[in-house]
C-alpha cells in the first residue's frame, strides 16, 4: 500500500499552531523525529521514512485525529465499497471479553462463545477504538475485558470474575495493565455489585488499597 503524496506536510497541517516540543510532550515522540515525519526523511541520513502503526496512533492521540483516517492516509488501509460492512453485530453489552488474533474476533458471554472473522481492517480498526465507549479495557496483549460485567477482582492472582462468588468464567490479566487498572477495576466492581469503596491504609501509612465495603 503506498502512503498518500505529501503525508508529511498533512502531519504538519495536522500539529498546527502547536510547537514541536509540545507536540513531543502530547504524544511520547521526540520533537526531532516529529519533524522528521513531516519532512517525510530521516535529516542525519537523509532517508525517506514512514511511521509505523504504533507511530501513527499516538499522533492520533496528540492531535485528536482518527486513528482510522491516520492509517488510511499512511497507505497502511484500504477501503472499497465492499469492505463497507460492520465486522460486528454483536450487543457489546452483553459480551464479558474479547480474544482477538490476527485473523479472528472471538467474544464471550455467559455459556455462548462466538467466533467472527476479521473481514475488514478498517472495519477492524475503527471496531478496536469503539471499545472502550462500551466499557472495555485492554488488560492484556490480546484481551479486551468488559468491566461493566466484572463482579470480582482476585488482585493476588490478577483474575477477574464475572459472577460475584467467582463461579463460571475469568480471566486472568497482565501484571503491568493490573497495576496500571488496580482502582479502576474496584470502583467497577463495586458499582456492578451496588457496593461502596473505601480506603484502608496500611498501619505504616506507607501504601493504601481500595476495598468494597462488602470485603472490610
Amino acid at each position: 500500500m503506498t502512503q498518500m503524496d505529501n503525508f508529511g506536510k498533512f502531519l504538519e497541517g495536522l500539529r498546527g499552531r502547536m510547537s514541536l516540543r509540545e507536540a513531543a510532550q502530547k504524544s511520547g515522540l521526540s520533537h526531532a523525529y516529529i519533524r522528521d515525519l513531516e519532512l517525510e526523511k530521516n535529516r542525519s541520513t537523509n532517508d525517506k521514512i514512514k511511521p509505523s502503526p504504533e507511530t501513527l496512533k499516538k499522533l492520533s492521540e496528540a492531535y485528536n485525529y482518527s486513528y482510522t483516517e491516520l492509517m488510511r492516509r499512511a497507505g497502511y488501509l484500504r477501503e472499497s465499497l465492499s469492505d463497507r460492512h460492520q465486522v460486528v453485530d454483536i450487543d457489546l453489552h452483553h459480551i464479558l471479553y474479547i480474544e482477538v488474533s490476527a485473523k479472528e474476533i472471538t467474544y464471550y458471554a455467559h455459556d455462548v462463545k462466538v467466533i467472527k472473522s476479521i473481514e475488514s481492517l478498517v472495519d477492524f480498526t475503527e471496531f478496536l477504538e469503539n471499545l472502550e465507549r462500551h466499557g472495555f479495557k485492554k488488560l492484556d496483549n490480546d484481551l479486551f475485558v468488559n468491566l461493566h460485567q466484572v463482579r470480582k477482582y482476585n488482585d493476588r492472582d490478577g483474575k477477574l470474575y464475572f459472577t460475584p462468588d467467582g463461579q463460571g468464567s475469568s480471566v486472568t490479566i497482565s501484571a503491568l495493565r493490573q497495576k496500571r487498572f488496580h482502582d479502576l477495576i474496584l470502583r467497577s466492581v463495586a458499582r456492578n455489585n451496588n457496593t461502596s469503596l473505601e480506603y484502608n491504609f496500611g498501619r505504616s501509612g506507607a501504601g493504601s488499597s481500595l476495598q468494597t465495603a462488602e470485603e472490610l
